[in-house]
């Protein structure tokens, strides 16, 4: 398959998916009489290289909360889950937020998706001194200093590398290449890359794209390390893997979890070239009681194959769910923010949140493997 339209392909991909129905289902549980609605926002970002990412998350997300309706929604009370399109520019997550501010039945915000978007939120949030729970965002940046108003339960893009680095140094791999898709990934992500792989005594070597994926797989050399890192999008795997099958030697592409496998399987890539990605949940067909739940909802709800990302987005929902549950039943943005602000350890169905000092709620990072006759394992 070519490769010249992945960037129009993944728009296509991603806005059917976004506008996609629902199957049908039962009818939400009525709530109690004269009960107001509880609203539940969402920022997700369409932009090119985010878009991928955020279409699952949303789509699961939306699952977890159209379930929980159907189970009663939040003490008695129906969840209006509101879906907020932005492109990921601060300017364009400043004019969500202050659509948002004035509307008092928002009490939350809840799985921002991806990581570019949740740290704007973050300063936007700090800028304007809104007092909002911001919670389980797809936030990925290790570096960013997390306030009283953020809630990240998702390990981030520091625990990801280093756990890839760890499972590289039982092989004795002693060189590894990073490969950045663009600028901003080597902007965002190579102090922390180099920082991780001097700590486990790893040789990097750095390649940065240029603009040109397909033509950086072709060109790399006999002196290569065989095992490649790389930080970017799914399209972007997809080109670069494009050029590797122009190459003698047999290459191995460790990728870190904004990589959706099952879509780059779909998409053809990859078909000399094994795959391994890091996920910060477990794997979809996992047997804890989180994952058993996000598969019975989405097969329930949605025409939509599981994913790491969805699988994610209905483990952020489950989360918001499941503090607001214990807040105070009169629920407003206030008491929201109290309830999440105690940053109380939770197992939600399997799925452990404990915050630490730097009240980050997730280090649980695993990894999948796209093998070369298309099979997705672990």
């Amino acid at each position: 398959m070519a490769f010249t339209s992945l960037t129009r392909r993944g728009a296509i991909l991603a806005g059917c998916a976004l506008a996609a129905a629902p199957r049908a289902f039962a009818q939400p549980a009525k709530p109690a009489a004269g009960a107001r609605a509880v609203t539940v926002a969402q920022l997700f970002d369409t932009s090119a290289t985010q878009q991928d990412v955020s279409k699952d998350f949303l789509i699961g997300s939306r699952a977890a909360w159209q379930d929980i309706n159907l189970r009663g929604g939040l003490h008695g009370r129906a969840v209006q889950h509101t879906s907020i399109e932005v492109d990921g520019s601060a300017a364009s997550v400043r004019a969500a937020i202050a659509q948002l501010r004035d509307n008092p039945s928002v009490v939350v915000l809840s799985g921002t998706a991806g990581d570019i978007t949740a740290g704007h939120v973050v300063a936007t949030l700090k800028q304007e001194r809104l007092g909002i729970a911001h919670v389980a965002p797809w936030l990925q940046n290790s570096s960013l200093d997390i306030d009283e108003r953020t809630f990240p339960i998702f390990a981030a893009r520091q625990e990801q590398i280093v756990h890839a680095l760890k499972s590289l140094t039982v092989m004795s791999v002693q060189e590894i290449g990073a490969v950045y898709a663009s600028d901003v990934e080597f902007n965002a992500y190579q102090q922390e890359f180099e920082r991780s792989a001097a700590d486990l005594k790893i040789k990097l070597q750095t390649f940065r794209a240029g603009g040109d994926l397909i033509r950086l797989g072709q060109k790399l050399t006999q002196t290569t390390p065989a095992i490649l890192l790389f930080v970017g999008g799914t399209p972007e795997l997809a080109q670069f893997t494009q050029g590797l099958e122009k190459q003698s030697r047999q290459r191995y592409v460790v990728a870190l979890a904004d990589v959706n496998l099952q879509t780059l399987m779909q998409m053809g890539a990859a078909r000399n070239t094994p795959i391994i990605a890091t996920q910060a949940v477990p794997v979809v067909t996992a047997s804890v009681p989180v994952v058993r739940m996000y598969r019975e909802a989405l097969a329930k709800l949605f025409d939509e194959p599981p994913t790491p990302l969805s699988l994610a987005g209905f483990i952020a929902a489950r989360y918001t769910f499941e503090v607001l549950r214990d807040a105070d039943a009169n629920l407003t943005r206030q008491s929201a923010l109290a309830a999440f602000q105690r940053r109380a350890n939770l197992d939600v169905g399997g799925f452990r949140v404990s915050f630490d000092q730097r009240r980050r709620g997730g280090t649980f990072v695993t990894q999948s493997m796209l093998t070369q006759d298309g099979r997705v394992i672990g």
